[in-house]
C-alpha cells in the first residue's frame, strides 16, 4: 500500500505526463495551466502531434524525464499495460480516471480481476483510484482534474478527501470563503485508501485542518494511525459518513447485529478517534472553515448577540439538541451590559441588543466586550447582509469591526453568523476572515459547526484512549448459537448476574425443579432463537400446577426454569457483534420489546471504561428511566455498568472465535441489574 512518503511527489508535482488524447485529457491540461502550473507537462498519444495545444510523445518511454504525476485518461484495459510502463519509468504516481473496476463488477465479470491487475502493474508506484478524478493542489499550483472546479490558489487553507468526484466538484463551487488547500478524490481505493492519502496531507505544514467525506471505512488500523497522527499535529479531522461498509458481514439473528450495523459501527470509529461528525454537507464546510480560522474550540459554551429578539429566540431554538449552551449572564456582564445599553434593553444570553446603538462603533465595541467572558468558547453575532444590487451596507461594516474589537480586548473567538447563507456574500466572508473573525454561513450550520470544533476541542484535552480491538478476520463459514444457559454459564464468572435457575427435560420435571426453586418462576422452552415470538415464554408462574400446563403447551424439547426478577425499573440491550470492518462493537440500547420500538441505542468500540459506559447511558432516550423518572426508584447504576464490564470481558477473552453476544434484557433494578437472556454465537461448527 501507498505511504504517506510515497504520495509526496504525487499530490506535490513538478512534472506532469497527461496520457490519452480525449476530451478529459485536454481538460487536464487546461486546468493546470488555469491553476498557474509552473511545472512541465508532456502529453503522451501514440498518433496526435499534440494534445491541448502541447506538443506529445508518441509513448511513456519517449518522455524525456520519469514524471512526477501522471493522469491516466485512456480505456481501462489500456490502463493497466500505461500504469506498468509508468512505474517501469519510474514515475512518482498516478491518477486512474478510468471505470470499470471493482466497483463494476456486478455488471463486468472481469471488473475485480482488472483491478488485481492494475494493483499489480503499479508494483510500488503509487496511485489514485481507479474511478477517480483527481486532485487539486491549490497551495502549488497542481491539478491533475479532467473538469471544471472552483478552487482558488491559497497560501493555506483545509484537505477534503472523498470517494466521490462529482462532490468534490460540488465542493469546490462553495461561495463560503473556505480556502481548500487539497481536494483528492480516492475513488475505488486499490492501493491507495482514504487514511493514507490524508496523513500525506497532514504532513504539509500549509494544512491546517482535513475533511473526510466517507463512504465505508475499510481499514480501522490505518484511520488510528491518521487519528494519532491528527492529534500529534494538533490537525482537526472532520468527518460526513454516509452509507455503509460492504466490508462488514454479521450476523442477523439478534437485535444487536441490526443495532450495530457495519454504518454505527463506522460512526462508533469515528468517534472513539476523536473526529468530529457532521450530517450534511453545509455543516461540514462550514466546520472546516471555523477550525481554519480558530483551531477546536475551548468548550461548548457560546453567547450570541442580535438586534432583532426574532433572532436571539432562532438561535437558542436551533442550539437545542447540539450539545451547545448559553451561560446565564454574570455579574460583570450584567453591569458592564447594563452601562452599554442602557435601562431599556433586557439582558439575557442569548442577547438582543435593540438596534439603539446601531452603526455606533464605539457603543457596540463596548456591547460586544461586555458580552463575552472568559468561560466563553465563541461569541457569535447574527449578522445578515442586505443584497449589494439593491440596498447600501456601509453601517453593516461597524458590526464587524465592533467585533474585532471586542475579540482583541477579551481574547475570546468571535464569529458573524449570517441566518440565511444567502445573506453572506463570499465577499463579505473574506472581509470577515481578514478582521481575524470567522464568517459562518446559515443559522443551522453555522450552529453545526460551533458543536463539532467544541466536540474536537474535548477530544484533545482526553487523555489518550486504549487500542482498540482489532478485527481478526470476518465471521464467515461455519457458526453455532450456545443454548442460553450455556451462554449464561460462560459469562456469569465475568462477573455478570444471572437468574438462579435449573433445566428440565419434561413438563412434570419443570413443575418439580420450580417448586425447588421456589415462585415466582420464568419457564422457558428451547429450540429457537426468538423464543418469545415463538410463544416459549411464560412469566410470573406461581405454582407447579402452571409451570407443568404452560411447559405442557409449549412442547419444547427442554426447559428452562429461571427465578422471576421483580422490581425492575427498565430493561436494556447489551449486545457486542464483531464487525470485520471496524473491530468489536458495543450496542448499549433500550430492551425487551422496546428495542424495535424505540430505536434507542448507542454505540462504542471496544474496550470501553466505566466512565464510556455511563456517558453513553445517559445519552439514550431512556435515560431518565434509569434515574428514576417522576419519583420512581432508579436502577443501580454501578450495578449495570458491571454487568456490560462483564460482557466486554467476555468478548475479550473470546476475540479470536466470538461473532456475537446479546444480553436482552438486562433487567435493571434498584439492586441489581440481571441478564434474563443471553445469546452467544461462536465461529466454527459445533462440537
Amino acid at each position: 500500500m501507498a505511504t504517506q512518503a510515497s504520495l509526496g511527489r504525487l499530490l506535490r508535482p513538478t512534472s506532469v505526463a497527461v496520457i490519452g488524447g480525449g476530451a478529459w485529457c485536454e481538460n487536464v491540461i487546461q486546468q493546470l495551466r488555469l491553476i498557474g502550473f509552473g511545472g512541465q507537462i508532456w502529453p503522451v498519444h501514440p498518433s496526435r502531434a499534440d494534445v491541448g495545444g502541447v506538443p506529445a510523445f508518441a509513448t511513456v518511454a519517449d518522455l524525456p524525464d520519469a514524471p512526477d504525476a501522471a493522469f491516466v485518461g485512456v480505456n481501462r484495459q489500456a490502463t493497466i499495460a500505461v500504469m506498468a510502463q509508468l512505474s517501469a519509468r519510474g514515475a512518482g504516481g498516478a491518477v486512474c480516471f478510468a471505470s470499470g473496476f471493482l466497483e463494476a463488477s456486478a455488471e463486468l465479470a472481469d471488473g475485480a480481476a482488472l483491478q488485481q491487475a492494475l494493483i499489480e502493474a503499479a508494483g510500488d508506484m503509487p496511485f489514485l483510484g481507479p474511478n477517480c478524478y483527481g486532485f487539486i493542489n491549490a497551495l502549488d499550483g497542481a491539478a491533475l482534474w479532467p473538469d471544471q472546479h472552483g478552487a482558488l490558489p491559497c497560501g493555506s487553507g483545509v484537505a477534503i478527501v472523498t470517494q466521490s468526484s462529482n462532490i468534490a466538484i460540488n465542493m469546490t463551487m462553495q461561495k463560503r470563503g473556505l480556502p481548500l488547500a487539497y481536494v483528492v478524490t480516492a475513488g475505488n481505493q486499490a492501493q491507495t485508501g482514504l487514511a493514507a492519502i490524508s496523513m500525506a496531507l497532514l504532513d504539509d505544514p500549509r494544512v491546517t485542518a482535513l475533511g473526510l467525506h466517507i463512504e465505508g471505512v475499510g481499514d480501522s488500523a490505518a484511520f488510528q494511525a491518521l487519528a494519532s497522527k491528527a492529534r500529534d499535529l494538533g490537525k482537526p479531522i472532520v468527518a460526513l459518513k454516509v452509507g455503509a461498509s460492504e466490508q462488514a458481514q454479521v450476523a442477523t439473528v439478534s437485535h444487536t447485529a441490526s443495532l450495530a450495523g457495519s454504518d454505527a459501527g463506522a460512526r462508533a470509529l469515528l468517534a472513539r478517534l476523536g473526529i468530529a461528525q457532521v450530517a450534511d454537507l453545509a455543516t461540514f464546510l462550514e466546520a472546516l472553515k471555523l477550525l481554519h480560522i480558530t483551531g477546536p474550540l475551548a468548550s461548548n459554551a457560546i453567547a450570541s448577540l442580535s438586534c432583532s429578539g426574532g433572532e436571539a429566540s432562532l438561535m437558542a431554538d436551533s442550539a437545542l439538541g447540539r450539545g451547545l449552551v448559553y451561560p446565564p449572564l454574570d455579574a460583570r456582564q450584567r453591569a458592564d451590559l447594563r452601562a452599554a445599553l442602557g435601562p431599556k434593553v433586557a439582558l439575557a444570553n442569548p442577547l438582543d441588543y435593540h438596534t439603539y446603538i446601531w452603526a455606533d462603533l464605539p457603543a457596540m465595541t463596548r456591547c460586544f466586550a461586555a458580552m463575552m467572558a472568559p468561560e466563553l468558547a465563541m461569541g457569535v453575532v447574527v449578522l445578515d447582509f442586505p443584497r449589494a444590487d439593491r440596498c447600501r451596507a456601509d453601517d453593516w461594516d461597524s458590526v464587524i469591526a465592533a467585533a474585532a474589537a471586542a475579540q482583541r480586548q477579551r481574547g475570546v473567538p468571535m464569529a458573524i453568523l449570517a441566518s440565511l447563507p444567502e445573506n453572506m456574500p463570499e465577499e463579505r466572508c473574506a472581509q470577515i476572515m481578514a478582521a481575524g473573525l470567522v464568517p459562518l454561513c446559515g443559522l443551522p450550520e453555522g450552529l453545526g459547526a460551533i458543536a463539532a470544533a467544541a466536540q474536537l476541542g474535548q477530544a484533545a484535552r482526553a487523555p489518550a484512549r486504549a487500542p482498540l480491538l482489532a478485527p481478526k478476520g470476518a465471521p464467515l463459514g461455519a457458526t453455532h448459537t450456545l443454548a442460553e444457559s450455556a451462554a449464561k454459564a460462560a459469562l456469569a464468572p465475568h462477573g455478570l448476574d444471572v437468574p438462579r435457575h435449573s433445566l428440565a427435560s419434561t413438563p412434570a420435571q419443570a413443575a418439580a425443579q420450580a417448586q425447588a426453586l421456589g415462585f415466582p418462576v420464568v419457564l422457558k422452552g428451547t429450540g429457537a432463537a426468538h423464543k418469545t415470538e415463538a410463544g416459549l415464554v411464560a412469566l410470573n408462574l406461581a405454582d407447579a400446577g402452571a409451570v407443568a400446563a404452560r411447559a405442557a403447551a409449549m412442547q419444547a424439547p427442554a426447559y428452562l426454569i429461571e427465578e422471576m426478577v421483580t422490581g425492575g425499573v427498565a430493561e436494556l440491550l447489551v449486545g457486542v457483534v464483531h464487525d470485520p470492518a471496524h473491530g468489536f462493537v458495543l450496542s448499549l440500547a433500550a430492551g425487551g420489546t422496546l428495542t424495535e420500538l424505540l430505536q434507542d441505542s448507542a454505540q462504542l468500540l471496544l474496550p470501553v471504561s466505566e466512565d464510556d459506559i455511563r456517558t453513553a447511558l445517559a445519552g439514550l432516550r431512556m435515560a431518565p428511566l434509569l434515574a428514576g423518572y417522576r419519583g420512581a426508584p432508579g436502577a443501580n447504576l454501578q450495578a449495570v455498568v458491571q454487568a456490560v464490564m462483564a460482557v466486554q470481558a467476555y468478548a475479550l477473552e473470546h476475540c479470536q472465535s466470538l461473532c456475537e453476544v446479546e444480553i436482552n434484557p438486562l433487567i435493571c433494578t434498584p439492586d441489581r441489574a440481571v441478564a434474563a437472556d443471553a445469546l452467544i454465537i461462536l465461529k466454527g461448527p459445533d462440537i
